[in-house]
């Protein structure tokens, strides 16, 4: 769960910090006191795209940091942190951070470690699922849809994507080079010319493993060869030159030697006196070689310098080390081999092709028929909790089709099938929320209010599946009321037994479920604006949900029907828990 949230100048915000809990909190306020600010900053914070609008005017970076709290070692963000090296202890506590600048540039940090905003991305999936207004939009466009079944049996699904996806990426880059070997002759012709010339530039430059740090390391001897000389040789002279410091220590042994003759304990002392007078002897003999063995010699100087040059020009064109020179050279040499016997090469191909096409075949099909059981399971469960949010008239259907390719290379049952990242599936949700009118698309059949409850029927499935730790929702009880607004509320309560749910709402019924109750208000100090938090109180919850059954000024009447409401809605709470 999200446990705690801190903002930092970030749009009318200048600072906050936010403590969650487990439950349903809900955020309620006047328009344009900046609810929707906080869960923008929420979507920032788990990868979201930003930009320099962020940054509180007069600032010179946002400053956004979460605390997420997920004890379940199962939990799909430990595997997360485990691929990208980032550790989770033993408290499970995840904390992610962004900074947004000025100028639009962001650092992402997971438990301290900096990482991309693609990164910051993998772990917010997996911790937090936001809903929007604009997410509802999204049941319009069929190309979401298999998205969004794919998130019922979300684990199932994953691990055979994990299977799906590498096959589909070494088909696609077997049928890329398949293309390429098929191209224009005289542009396969350029492409040999190129890669031989280059091939020999590196061979000819007579490159060894190591080369480039092994001759850096030389030359950095070579030129400071005075103060090496100048250090060890005074080192060597302290111990064996004038001042005799090895014979000073003979002397001290030797004091040692006679004394522990008459005194045990002495023994000891003199023993390890003796290891080390041994060890700095040999030190001095070690030194005294050295010296006779360093050696100047200009013309070897510019002999480094001379190939280090030539390497670094070769670096500019290949590689930013020797031994990725050498990597290129074989890759580049493998590609010769191909292109000098293009026929050959095609024909291994293609037959690689066939092969992996099948394994990939398999895998894809094995997505299919996952979709089919899900499409069928899913259409059962979405008509049950419709019937809770008054569509129970309403029929939805999931259609999947298979998409037709254009050539034969994969085919199914002996129909050329076309494969993406997601199989060979497109997929359709259908609805007919009036008795005996055939399903259609949703874009051409459902209101609003419709899609909203739609949505928020999908959400509530999900959440058993997708395995969030928290769900946010924003706003998405716009164009309902009486019944259908209470039945909202209850679902929207239901989703958050034993788990966390954040939810901005206009509506009284949703309000008076909440578990916690946080107001947003926005007051001008001087000539800024700012946004503040705060925690409501029984009292102060029965006054805000009052205000929001009138919509204008508060009343005894207003006041009454929202204690009523609370308390509707702790004896359902008490009932569905």
């Amino acid at each position: 769960m999200l446990t705690e949230l801190s903002i930092k100048d970030f749009a009318i915000i200048e600072e906050t910090t936010i403590t969650f809990k487990d439950g349903l909190t809900v955020l309620t306020g006047e328009t344009g006191a900046g609810k929707s600010i906080i869960i923008d900053a929420i979507q920032l914070l788990t990868g979201g795209r930003g930009s320099a609008e962020f940054v509180r005017h007069g600032a010179k970076k946002a400053s956004l940091e979460g605390l997420f709290t997920v004890e379940d070692r199962s939990h799909a963000v430990y595997s997360v942190g485990e691929a990208f090296g980032v550790d989770i202890d033993g408290n499970g506590m995840i904390v992610l951070s962004r900074t947004i600048s000025a100028n639009g540039k962001s650092i992402c940090r997971v438990n301290g470690h900096l990482v991309t905003l693609a990164i910051l991305k993998e772990f917010g999936k997996v911790l937090i699922d936001i809903h929007t207004q604009h997410e509802t939009q999204s049941l319009m466009d069929v190309d979401r849809h298999i998205a969004l079944l794919d998130l019922y049996n979300y684990k199932e699904m994953e691990e055979a994507k994990q299977d799906y996806s590498p096959l589909f990426d070494k088909f696609t880059t077997l049928q890329n080079r398949y293309k390429q070997l098929n191209e224009n002759e005289q542009e396969m012709a350029q492409r040999l010319d190129l890669l031989k010339f280059q091939l020999n530039e590196l061979l000819e430059a007579n490159l060894s493993p190591g080369e480039d740090e092994a001759l850096r390391e030389e030359r950095e001897r070579l030129t400071n060869y005075e103060k090496i000389f100048t250090g060890v040789n005074e080192a060597y002279q302290a111990l064996s030159g004038e001042q005799r410091a090895i014979d000073w220590l003979g002397l001290a042994l030797s004091g040692l030697e006679k004394a522990s003759e008459y005194e045990a304990t002495l023994v000891e002392k003199k023993e390890q006196f003796l290891s080390h007078f041994y060890l700095i002897e040999e030190l001095s003999i070690d030194l005294r070689n050295f010296i006779d063995s360093l050696e100047f010699n200009s013309n070897r100087l510019n002999e480094v310098e001379s190939r280090l040059n030539e390497i670094d020009r070769l670096q500019r064109k290949y590689g930013t080390t020797v031994d990725a020179m050498l990597e290129y050279a074989s890759t580049i040499e493998d590609e010769i081999d191909e292109l000098e016997d293009k026929d050959t090469s095609i024909e291994k191909l293609d037959h690689d092709l066939k092969e992996v096409g099948k394994d990939l075949l398999v895998e894809a099909k094995h997505l299919h028929d996952l979709r089919i059981q899900a499409a069928h399971d899913l259409k059962q469960v979405i008509h049950e909790e419709l019937k809770d949010l008054y569509l129970e008239k309403a029929t939805f259907d999931v259609d999947i089709a298979i998409k037709k390719g254009k050539d034969d290379t994969i085919q199914l049952d002996g129909m050329p099938v076309q494969l993406g990242e997601s199989g060979f599936d497109k997929v359709r949700f259908l609805i007919s929320t009036n008795p005996g009118e055939p399903v259609k698309d949703m874009n051409k059949v459902a209101s609003g209010g419709e899609l909203s409850r739609i949505m928020l029927a999908i959400k509530k499935i999900f959440a058993r599946h997708q395995g969030v730790t928290s769900v946010i929702f924003d706003e998405v009880d716009t164009g309902v009321s009486g019944r259908v607004a209470q039945a909202i509320a209850e679902k929207i309560f239901t989703i958050s037994v034993g788990s966390q749910v954040l939810c901005i709402t206009h509506l009284p019924q949703v309000a008076s479920m909440a578990d916690t109750h946080l107001f947003i208000e926005k007051e001008i100090k001087g000539e800024r604006t700012l946004t503040s938090v705060n925690e409501l109180t029984r009292d102060e919850r029965i006054t805000e949900i009052g205000r929001m059954v009138t919509g204008t000024e508060l009343t005894a009447t207003s006041r009454e029907h929202a204690r009523e409401l609370i308390e509707q809605a702790e004896q359902f709470k008490q009932l569905n828990k």
